[in-house]
């Protein structure tokens, strides 16, 4: 989620496997040494954070020694899978914390490998303030599997200068807004907003806000609901938005990356996560000062847009070896304290909506922070991911909907495939 990643320095370290080990014993426990081993993805917290977190973990936790060790993205479900299922304990080195994508905690659960953490999260952690789009993934017939960790979302990034010689000098607050500056704006060299026609988070958050679902369960059973009235008024709004540039049609933001093409200088929004200024900046050093960032405006200014709420989630196996050492760990990084510097840090929104001040003072990530509080995730189905391999049915549908398709019949046809795509007798 975020570009920056562990330094060099972090791979020596890594060759034996771990990260981070020293002597530092979880309450009420007794004399001999526990290792509690943790797998973080790479990028996901710096080198000196980690050491941070090591050193003050130990010395508040006497005996307990921490086994930090870096995964890949690439191969790691089927890693986390075997891991979930592995009843060697820590003979084989299976993990007592794994920290997973917020939309990945579902196909986990399905397995039955992860603790419940219900109790620890009403007691301990003040799941009543989580982010929504972090901790209703992690929760499975009302009992909560995924710990909130981080989360990061889009925004509008805009150009102040392109605003600016529009006669535009505050960001919009409502839908209705929004498409009046962004006509404003689509004139003469200018493109008044980059978006490109597959861009199906972005149309996702519309579907929201107007009470729509990409899918909903019944009985066990999940379907499609792209056409559902609300989700049909989501399209048409997105329609009416990505005809006020040129966007490409039939490929999504990263085809050509969209960030490049707003490098040019001569559009004035994209929607997308803060990072992608560092891309910008890289492109166009020009630009520097010159990058504004805004919630997505919602229909109302009362309540900004829904948006795709991504980041991680922290879950412990079933099988652990070592409950109250992983239990402790999962308190301390999720907690406050330590979240708070994560998101400091790595320029994340933190995992609590009372936490949101805390980022208040890097504009980008103040603006995800605003969304972040409605936002939500894909649906629950730990088949979900078929739904967005291959050919995403959803991509298809807004591509033939902006190139002159019916939206209801399209609507029909990609719900049907998403719907067979959920089907678990497939």
């Amino acid at each position: 989620m975020n570009s920056r990643r562990l330094a060099l320095s972090l791979g020596s370290l890594l060759t034996t496997g771990t990260l981070l080990t020293a002597c530092g014993t979880l309450p009420g426990g007794g004399d001999d040494e526990a290792a509690v081993t943790v797998w973080l993805m790479r990028g996901s917290a710096s080198e000196d954070f980690l050491k941070r977190f090591t050193k003050d973990f130990e010395a508040a936790h006497e005996g307990v020694t921490l086994d930090i060790r870096i995964q890949d993205w690439t191969g790691i479900g089927a890693k986390v899978t075997k891991a979930l299922d592995d009843r060697r304990g820590k003979e084989s080195g299976a993990p007592d914390v794994i920290e997973v994508g917020n939309t990945q905690v579902p196909q986990y659960v399905e397995g039955g490998g992860l603790l419940d953490l219900s109790l620890e999260s009403a007691r301990d952690l003040g799941m009543q303030d989580w982010l929504p789009g972090l901790a209703e993934p992690g929760v499975d017939n009302s009992r909560q599997y995924g710990i909130p960790w981080y989360a990061a979302n889009r925004v509008v990034i805009y150009n102040k200068d392109l605003f600016r010689q529009a006669g535009i000098d505050r960001p919009p607050t409502t839908r209705a807004e929004w498409l009046d500056m962004t006509r404003k704006l689509n004139s003469g060299g200018t493109e008044g907003i980059y978006l490109a026609g597959q861009d199906w988070y972005t149309l996702s958050g519309f579907i929201w806000d107007e009470g729509g679902r990409l899918a909903e369960e019944s009985s066990g059973v999940w379907s499609g609901t792209l056409d559902s009235p609300a989700a049909l008024r989501g399209m048409a709004f997105y329609r009416q938005l990505q005809a006020l540039g040129g966007g490409p049609r039939d490929a999504d933001e990263e085809h050509p990356p969209q960030a490049e093409q707003f490098a040019h200088g001569d559009i004035a929004q994209i929607i997308s996560v803060p990072g992608a200024a560092q891309r910008i900046l890289q492109k166009n050093p020009e630009l520097k000062g010159k990058l504004g960032y805004f919630p997505i405006p919602g229909k109302t200014s009362r309540r900004p847009g829904t948006v795709f709420t991504g980041g991680s989630d922290l879950i412990v196996p079933a099988n652990t070896d070592d409950r109250d050492g992983a239990v402790e760990v999962v308190k301390a990084l999720a907690g406050d304290k330590w979240n708070t510097a994560l998101a400091r840090t790595m320029n994340y929104v933190p995992n609590k909506t009372t936490l949101a001040d805390e980022v208040a003072a890097e504009p980008g990530v103040a603006a995800m922070a605003v969304g972040a509080a409605h936002g939500k995730a894909t649906p629950g189905s730990p088949l979900w991911p078929n739904v967005e391999a291959g050919k995403n049915p959803i991509k298809q549908y807004m591509s033939n909907v902006l190139t002159g398709g019916d939206p209801a019949t399209e609507a029909k046809r990609a719900s049907r495939e998403v719907t067979r795509r959920l089907d678990e007798s497939n």
